[in-house]
């Protein structure tokens, strides 16, 4: 549908996270290369604002009902608490380490934030920006969602090759599921099916049982992925894939590659606005966002 350049980098790393606020279509992305969230217009495909403070700016969440926007601060091991409609920061929250996956409890208004540093994870309250719990992981963290119905955090970790289950209320690890392909990255659920789909760096996507753990069945995919975007209303998964360049679109029904779309090398984050149906791509390369419609 078009694309749009952004904000010069300034540093090494691109671009990492990024998400779409979905009452006004704004897209909140991590530009890791210059220590910023860059905002754009999605209908409009038209930059916004520049937001500061976010030194290795690595995870960007935008809260389902849109009444906040979380940023991680990988390179200062703090969060931005953001408002989407003034973009004023409204807290700067010290959770030490680097801070990277973000997942927000939507019960609660409380966000995980998964340290790569500390092998850690950290439940912070976005009304006070009170830092309540850290819990260690057996490993790395990676992405992180929250499971609304169970009352849950997952979280990959990419080695050992599990999901961390997390109690939303007190942040204790309950249990782990084992991942048969190796360094789990990419996660996000498909509840109608009762699945969550993790994409890992072996070159798979697993889906795995949300209500006993166990892997129903994966599909090969072209490479080690990094964001990926479930879409209920297509039954179809988005994920990104930096080397060799692609988007490829897994049907999560047949659990098969329905489409490779080529892409610029290291392409591999994005973000998905599921009301106007339009699908981001962060390229690095030449520092743009492409966007595409959903068919």
């Amino acid at each position: 549908m078009g694309e749009l350049r952004l904000p010069s980098h300034v540093g090494p790393g691109g671009f990492d996270h990024g998400d779409v606020h979905q009452p006004t279509g704004r897209v909140f992305i991590a530009h890791t290369a210059n220590g910023t969230v860059e905002v754009v217009d999605g209908p409009q495909l038209r930059h916004v604002a520049t937001i500061s403070d976010c030194p290795e700016a690595s995870g960007v969440l935008c809260s389902p009902d849109g009444g906040a926007v979380i940023a991680a601060a990988r390179g200062a091991g703090h969060i931005l608490l953001i408002d989407p409609s003034s973009l004023e920061v409204r807290a700067k929250v010290i959770v030490g380490g680097r801070p990277n996956g973000l997942a927000w409890d939507s019960r609660r208004r409380r966000v995980l934030v998964a340290d790569v540093a500390g092998d850690s994870i950290s439940i912070v309250d976005a009304q006070d920006g009170q830092v309540l719990t850290t819990t260690g992981l057996p490993g790395r963290p990676r992405w992180a969602v929250y499971n609304h119905d169970r009352d849950r955090y997952l979280d990959n970790v990419r080695t050992p090759s599990v999901v961390a289950v997390i109690a939303a209320e007190t942040g204790a690890v309950v249990t782990q599921w084992q991942v048969s392909s190796e360094g789990p990255h990419g996660l996000d659920l498909d509840l109608p099916s009762n699945r969550a789909l993790v994409a890992c760096d072996g070159g798979r996507v697993v889906a795995l049982d949300l209500s006993t753990g166990a892997e129903v069945g994966s599909v090969p995919i072209a490479g080690g992925p990094d964001a990926i975007w479930f879409d209920g209303a297509s039954a179809r998964l988005f994920v990104a894939i930096g080397k060799p360049g692609a988007i490829q679109v897994v049907n999560t029904l047949t659990l098969s590659v329905d489409e490779t779309v080529e892409c610029a090398l290291g392409t591999q984050t994005t973000a998905l606005d599921k009301l106007r149906r339009r699908l981001y791509l962060f390229e690095p390369g030449s520092g743009s966002v492409l966007a595409f419609s959903l068919l």
